[in-house]
């Protein structure tokens, strides 16, 4: 990993100036993002007709129902980042704080929106590093693993609902397993080879780096722990994205039931995966779309409009978030070099990531060439 995200770790401890400061570097900080809104519009950039647009979409929403989702939206980070806290702590012990580790999950949120290639869960990893002395990237990776943990599970429960769910999915997929045993038995036996040699493929990587690996996740060690303080927060913070959900549904009187919030979370999970475009905008709309339109019938201008304002809002208020818990934690200028930093060191991992991945595949079309020259 690059120098910048360790240097900072003198800079960014939490405390420094007074709570009154940092709240009036808050003001300042909105001050001047009003005066470069105003100077962009001065130079011909049609930012009051985005604001208007946005501000339509958000006119769709009662108040109540904007208040009350944002605070469960609240919730959703806050609970994901305790689970983080838990993890780093059992790790890293008596070097982590609630406040910084949170803090620094909500960066990543907040840049997940806007950020291509999900810089942001990059940057909240190399901000883990610079924060934690004895913390390296692969431990914090390890940390990120245990962290997705639940999240997986929930992913794969919702695709097996969503294609469960789908009337005659199972037949027109799998085929009918009495009728066709055999096939049945292929299925079950590919799948089975499937998974360990994916296992196999994963260990083999994951021993390069076990040492560091094994202490990013050594919460796993103690499963009653694990469970209480890494797992149900998760479960509480995904509970907490589907209200979120429902409340917005129920704002369009879009119908609020198990299916239609499984369906928009699949979607939504899909559309993140597939996605081209920064924060999946616009992909997130089409798959929310299709989604409630095959579980609710509900038509598609009505969708589009949920799913739009939704994504607004919830973004925005990702980003108010994420600054606020910044300046109030760090104060601004070292939340401002820590932020920047390890924006800089998450870019090149990245890259570094992109260019080995680019590297192995020339390696292997290579080696496939020289095999098929002898070959002739």
């Amino acid at each position: 990993m690059s120098e910048p995200a360790g240097a900072v770790v003198g800079a960014v401890e939490p405390g420094g100036s007074s709570r009154r400061h940092r709240f009036m570097k808050i003001g300042a900080w909105f001050f001047g993002i009003a005066l470069f809104v105003v100077v962009l519009q001065l130079l011909g950039v049609d930012v009051s007709g985005w604001l208007s647009n946005l501000w339509d979409q958000i006119k769709e929403v009662p108040p109540g129902y904007i208040v009350a989702a944002l605070i469960f939206q609240s919730g959703q980070t806050l609970f994901a980042g305790a689970s983080y806290y838990w993890i780093l702590g059992a790790a890293y012990p008596g070097e982590v704080s609630f406040a910084p580790v949170v803090t620094a999950y909500a960066v990543g949120v907040a840049m997940n929106n806007f950020l291509p290639a999900n810089i942001g869960t990059f940057v909240t990893l190399i901000m883990f590093v610079a924060l934690i002395p004895s913390c390296t990237l692969a431990g914090a990776i390890a940390a990120y693993l245990v962290q997705k943990i639940f999240f997986t599970i929930a992913g794969t429960f919702v695709y097996l609902y969503l294609f469960l769910s789908v009337p005659g999915s199972f037949d027109a997929n799998l085929g009918n397993t009495s009728e066709h045993p055999g096939l049945t038995v292929v299925i079950v036996v590919g799948a089975a080879f499937l998974i360990v040699l994916l296992g196999r493929i994963f260990w083999r990587h994951l021993k390069k780096m076990w040492l560091q690996v094994k202490k990013g996740g050594v919460i796993l060690s103690h499963p009653k722990r694990y469970f209480s303080r890494v797992f149900l927060p998760s479960f509480l913070s995904y509970v907490c994205k589907c209200i979120v959900i429902g409340i917005f549904l129920a704002a369009f009187a879009i119908p609020v039931t198990f299916e239609s919030i499984m369906w928009i979370a699949g979607s939504g999970s899909l559309a993140n995966v597939a996605s081209f475009t920064p924060g999946a905008v616009g992909v997130t709309q089409a798959t929310n779309a299709l989604a409630l339109d095959v579980c609710c019938n509900v038509p598609k201008n009505t969708t589009i409009a949920y799913s739009t304002a939704q994504q607004l809002i919830t973004t925005a208020w990702n980003i108010v978030f994420a600054i606020a818990l910044v300046i109030i934690v760090f104060g601004w200028t070292g939340g401002k070099t820590l932020v920047s930093s390890s924006y800089v060191d998450a870019k090149q991992q990245v890259s570094d990531r992109k260019d080995a991945r680019k590297r192995k595949r020339a390696e292997r079309k290579a080696e496939k060439d020289g095999v098929e020259s002898a070959d002739d």
